[in-house]
């Protein structure tokens, strides 16, 4: 069986899109990003997804997405921000090494720049919906994690390096 050698998770603006392709490099596996999967799965951007079908929707097709993605994968995984709240896909990260880039609320107002993007960012506050998405997030993301990597004052250089030193050996294929 397949599987990925480090799965990323956390909010948006913790650097899961800059540090998932840095972390594949430095272990010299391949990266995937789910949310990409899911874009090409459906034919059009998330923000349609949300818009047009709705947050349940997109949920369950991200779930499909993350679950063939952890089986047939070997290398870094970045799962969208919301990915580790549906009930399946937290039972599916329990066999897997999970990386959490944690991000205070700070650090990811500035990074994620309140982008419309985010369809969950959208709205007439969007730096308390990004407060109240942290504060929901955090213990689900806890809940899943086996390494747990705070992002706020890291380059993304400094991040990849802590992510590899708090790597179990065996996880870090040896040249």
């Amino acid at each position: 069986m397949v599987s990925p050698r480090a799965v990323v998770v956390g909010p948006p603006g913790s650097g899961k899109s800059t540090v998932g392709p840095m972390l594949a490099a430095a272990l010299d596996v391949p990266f995937r990003d789910s949310d990409d999967d899911i874009v090409t799965r459906a034919g059009r951007p998330i923000a349609d997804i949300f818009a047009e079908d709705g947050e349940p929707a997109f949920r369950a097709l991200e779930e499909e997405v993350v679950a063939t993605a952890l089986e047939e994968h070997d290398g870094v995984l970045s799962l969208g921000g919301g990915a580790p709240l549906t009930p399946g896909t937290r039972a599916r990260l329990a066999q897997h090494t999970v990386v959490f880039l944690n991000v205070g609320l700070a650090a990811g107002v500035q990074r994620t720049g309140l982008s419309t993007a985010r369809p969950l960012l959208a709205g007439v506050n969007p730096r308390a919906t990004f407060k109240t998405l942290l504060d929901a997030r955090l213990p689900v993301y806890r809940e899943v994690a086996t390494v747990e990597i705070e992002t706020d004052h890291r380059s993304p250089d400094e991040v990849v390096a802590a992510v590899l030193a708090a790597l179990k050996p065996g996880q870090v294929r040896q040249q």
